[in-house]
């Protein structure tokens, strides 16, 4: 599934020159200065974001107002930055439904410009909540309904791929949903194999034939449900939402919480929250890392409306950064930093 080399895109230095001749065309937001000139350990570079506001996909920095959007005239859903910085990939909704698990909905790949679009899936499915792997495959991994009470197995296409052409990571006669990955070609999904039974799981995939799966500990699990599950760009920390018990309680009044994550003992450790910690009955959700690991990115609807806010590690402060309070934004992402 390997479409060719990958590309990466450098923006963390940059030569002293070209950082002070730039600074006045407005680019010094977007670097940070070497740690070697600045005399001191640099500071992480404002990471843009993707987004979706009012069926539309954005890209910004946080807290800027809206550009033109990437795609306009349809229902495209939570758009996940590749590992490259150059693509994302998204859902369409094509046909709405009430119950979320009924609508049919097609995966597709868009360039960062808004140009090269592709679809990877027909839209005769339901496709849920797409991401990539991070081992330099540059692999986008997804969710699709198997049965009618809402089961999930875990798909995979490949860049310029068609419908038709994803095979599946995971056996139908269970169900299986992937949050995140790790730069060893490992998944992060919640499933439950027959002869292991429900739990999360750093999962090893093999096309083809049954993947492997390495539980993962953690206490919160034994109450209650992890979901929107993000591994940080190191692996070191984790975060995601949190649900006390085990019996569906729709999406509103979760908490979310920031973790350690030892990838080596696949343990969840540490876990705090960071909002909603009291469980207000508002969607507070899908977090994600952005600022070199330094703050996570969510979008909460306690004002009435979605609106996207910034949680900074350091000093645990949170912002709003969504410009329109009237708007509807949702499914924040940072840049280069696939869920």
């Amino acid at each position: 599934m390997n479409e060719g080399p990958v590309r990466f895109v450098v923006r963390d230095r940059i030569p002293r020159r070209r950082f002070l001749a730039g600074a006045a065309a407005g680019i010094g937001a977007a670097y940070a200065l070497p740690a070697a000139l600045a005399g001191e350990a640099a500071a992480p570079r404002r990471s843009r974001i993707s987004y979706y506001c009012n069926g539309e996909i954005h890209v910004n920095l946080p807290g800027a107002p809206e550009s033109k959007p990437l795609t306009t005239g349809h229902w495209d859903f939570k758009p996940s930055w590749s590992k490259t910085g150059d693509m994302f990939v998204c859902f369409r909704r094509l046909k709405n439904d009430p119950v979320t698990v009924n609508w049919l909905t097609a995966i597709f790949i868009i360039n960062v410009d808004g140009t090269g679009f592709h679809q990877l899936s027909d839209g005769t499915c339901t496709d849920f909540n797409p991401t990539w792997t991070r081992d330099g495959t540059n692999t986008p991994v997804w969710n699709r309904k198997i049965s009618a009470a809402g089961g999930f197995c875990i798909m995979a296409g490949k860049v310029g791929g068609k419908p038709g052409e994803e095979v599946a990571l995971t056996g139908r006669s269970y169900s299986s949903w992937v949050h995140s990955a790790l730069g060893d070609g490992r998944l992060f999904v919640a499933s439950a194999p027959p002869k292991l039974g429900r739990a999360y799981y750093l999962m090893t995939p093999n096309p083809g034939g049954e993947p492997k799966f390495e539980r993962v500990e953690c206490e919160l699990a034994t109450k209650g449900v992890l979901d929107r599950v993000s591994v940080s760009p190191s692996e070191k920390r984790i975060c995601f939402e949190y649900q006390t018990g085990f019996k569906s309680k729709g999406m509103i009044g979760r908490t979310l919480y920031l973790a350690d994550f030892d990838v080596k003992a696949r343990a969840i450790a540490n876990a705090k929250p960071f909002a909603n910690e009291a469980g207000k009955p508002f969607w507070f959700a899908y977090p994600r890392w952005i600022d070199g690991e330094s703050a996570v990115v969510y979008h909460s609807g306690e004002t009435g409306k979605n609106q996207l806010y910034v949680y900074r590690l350091e000093d645990g402060t949170t912002r709003r950064v969504s410009t329109q309070a009237g708007a509807d934004y949702r499914y924040p992402h940072g840049e280069a930093a696939p869920c």
